[in-house]
């Protein structure tokens, strides 16, 4: 810094405050500094400022899945909400795990967030502990907690399960089934299932057609091999709601390799608004819960609360609608 400042003929005092975007540098004085630092190949130490501030200058955020599209869109409206903050974002992947999620939150508070962003609305109790007791605004996403930590952002996956039913009994079908992963895990899926057979039994239906295969997130290849045992199991059934679109995939082309008409034979549909499910041919009903405006509507909060635009007794919960999308398979 001494080197930077020295070049651009300033003191090191407001280098510091060129980078920290201080309005008592003028803009010219900004750029020759910057200029200085260019050429000099310097990198300013945000972690010796954030020692005086008592700020990390960075959003935590946990994740079940870096290779999901939906949590994808999320980090991404996340970061587009967040750009002109001067906040980053420290990101965990949990891979569907609990006892990992508990891991991660107490290695990420040890780093001092501004805030800390975490999916879904089960958490172990020392994680729940952890969260409660971190002194800075915690969010939920992509549930509606019934017992909220702090703040939500989120839907509720049973409302998704019952709306694929309404639409499936809509367009003519009575015999439902529904394929999932390893409900231990993924427990939003979990209510997906729950809010599925809900439906079917509010309606008098058959709700016994239930499928779990595979490790969340489940892949093509379980929901194709899930879709063999559907129809070997129950044979007569008229469509069937898969817990994520990629599983919904593998589901209709086993039902291609076969010759099984869709949705002639058997309707299909998945969940999350996939590319995929659009670009498939025939192109998949599912469910879309605007996974990137979520990540918009939690950093608008996050700096909501960071700003005090909001009473620290406050909890605020932002409710998502989830909407089906009606396409050829059903």
């Amino acid at each position: 810094m001494a080197d930077v400042a020295h070049r651009a003929n300033v003191s090191t005092m407001t280098v510091s405050r060129a980078f920290k975007r201080d309005t008592s540098v003028s803009a010219d004085t900004r750029d020759r500094i910057l200029k200085a630092a260019e050429e000099l190949g310097y990198v300013f130490d945000s972690i010796a400022a954030n020692l005086s501030s008592r700020r990390s200058g960075f959003v935590a955020a946990t994740i079940p899945s870096i290779n999901n599209a939906n949590f994808a869109d999320t980090v991404r409206g996340m970061t587009e909400g967040l750009r002109d903050s001067g906040l980053e974002i420290l990101l965990g992947f949990t891979d569907y795990n609990v006892e990992e999620e508990e891991r991660l939150v107490g290695q990420l508070l040890q780093r001092r967030p501004e805030a800390i962003i975490v999916t879904g609305g089960r958490h172990t109790p020392r994680c729940r502990k952890m969260l409660a007791n971190a002194g800075v605004p915690v969010v939920e996403t992509w549930d509606l907690p019934s017992d909220p930590i702090g703040h939500v952002v989120g839907f509720s996956n049973a409302e998704a399960g019952r709306l694929m039913v309404d639409h499936f009994v809509a367009r003519g079908y009575s015999k439902l089934g529904f394929i999932g992963g390893d409900t231990s895990r993924d427990t939003r899926g979990l209510d997906r299932r729950r809010g599925f057979i809900a439906a079917l039994q509010d309606r008098g239906l058959d709700a016994s057609r239930v499928i779990a295969s595979g490790v969340p997130p489940i892949s093509m290849r379980e929901g194709a091999a899930a879709m063999v045992e559907m129809i070997s199991r129950w044979p007569d059934t008229e469509a069937v709601m898969c817990v994520s679109d990629l599983s919904a995939f593998g589901a209709l082309m086993e039902c291609v390799r076969r010759g099984i008409r869709v949705p002639d034979d058997v309707a299909i549909a998945g969940f999350g608004a996939y590319d995929l499910a659009e670009q498939s041919v025939p192109p998949i009903t599912t469910i879309d819960v605007g996974a990137h405006e979520i990540g918009i509507r939690v950093a608008e909060l996050v700096l909501d609360l960071l700003n005090g635009r909001h009473a620290p007794e406050d909890r605020v919960v932002v409710g998502m609608t989830p909407r089906v999308i009606v396409r050829h398979t059903t």
